[in-house]
């Protein structure tokens, strides 16, 4: 079953597996993923016309993003699959 473009899972991984990219607030270029900018536009950061950001839900300790994804799963947003369907 492929998954739907931009949804956001947890897994317990060391890696993100194919077609999926960390929820780590990274920056991305509209020019590279249009349709996954179609569906999140600016509203976790980014410039709207050149670049755009993906949601950063890496776990806070001691006040401090974990930059590390340490000790625990790690949040993946799909930047391939199938473009959901609007009502």
């Amino acid at each position: 079953m492929e998954a739907y473009l931009a949804s956001i899972i947890w897994m317990a991984t060391e890696f993100a597996p194919q077609g999926t990219l960390e929820a780590n607030g990274q920056s991305l270029p509209i020019n590279q993923y249009q349709a996954l900018f179609s569906l999140m536009s600016t509203r976790y950061g980014g410039d709207g016309q050149h670049n755009f950001c993906l949601p950063d839900l890496r776990p806070i300790i001691n006040g401090e993003k974990d930059s590390n994804w340490n000790n625990g799963p790690r949040a993946l947003v799909f930047v391939e699959g199938i473009y959901p369907m609007r009502p």
